[in-house]
């Protein structure tokens, strides 16, 4: 499975210390070289956020298509990052995207890209039992990670996750 990622995911699951959960899922998660440049910014204030790039599981790609990575910049307004995460998993023909921005995952998914957000990734590990609720780590990703989340897909989340009260 080709699984690509944009820095949200990998960001806010490394400061909520779930990070594994990705390689548990996915194996294998390749990233372009301005969501590592991100990564290394984002390391800056939170060194938990720069160990993603030592691990084995995680690789750095470059996407050969610059000229869709400055249109999706310029046309789309997508920052950096999430335009080369979208070139890559295109050229890749990836089985995913992991992507949090609305800009971004509109884009992805016009262009065919099969999505999937941070909240999405703890569906997953939750229905394959590796995690046992995730409405504690939603709260770490909200109050450490500073994720945004709305209180109505807050509570659709835990409802699709059976933790609603």
């Amino acid at each position: 499975m080709i699984v690509v990622s944009d820095t949200s995911p990998l960001s806010g699951l490394a400061i909520a210390g779930y990070l594994s959960l990705l390689e548990q899922i996915y194996d294998e998660v390749i990233i372009p070289v301005a969501v590592a440049n991100e990564l290394r910014r984002g390391g800056q204030d939170d060194p938990r956020i720069t160990e993603v790039l030592a691990l084995d599981w995680v690789e750095v790609q470059q996407p050969k298509n610059l000229a869709l990575v400055e249109t999706l910049q310029a046309d789309q307004n997508l920052d950096r990052g999430e335009s080369e995460a979208i070139a890559l998993a295109l050229e890749l023909k990836a089985d995913e995207l992991l992507i949090d921005e609305r800009l971004g995952r509109r884009e992805a998914s016009r262009l065919g890209l099969s999505i999937t957000g941070l909240l999405g990734i703890l569906l997953v590990a939750k229905r394959r039992g590796l995690v046992g609720a995730i409405r504690p780590i939603m709260d770490d990703l909200i109050n450490e990670a500073g994720f945004r989340v709305s209180s109505q897909l807050y509570a659709d989340v835990l409802a699709m996750a059976g933790e609603d009260e």
